[in-house]
């Protein structure tokens, strides 16, 4: 699963639409809508939110691991 499979897989889980979405996010319909036709992607700071949102890891949502949980946080 590439980018866009994953970020649509995990609002699907959460049963919402790319409005509540975005708005959990904080940013707009339509950019979620791209990213999820893969019509762009997102900058580092969007990355980071969606990955807090979801609570899982960019290397997850950039396929470089199967494992979505995030690494521990260092102290």
């Amino acid at each position: 699963m590439d980018f866009s499979q994953k970020l649509v897989a995990l609002r699907e889980e959460r049963r919402q639409n790319q409005t509540a979405t975005a708005i959990g996010i904080g940013t707009t319909q339509r950019k979620v809508s791209y990213w999820e036709t893969g019509a762009t992607e997102p900058c580092l700071e969007d990355l980071k939110r969606i990955c807090q949102y979801y609570q899982v890891s960019a290397d997850y949502l950039l396929g470089l691991t199967d494992n979505p949980r995030p690494y521990p946080r260092a102290e």
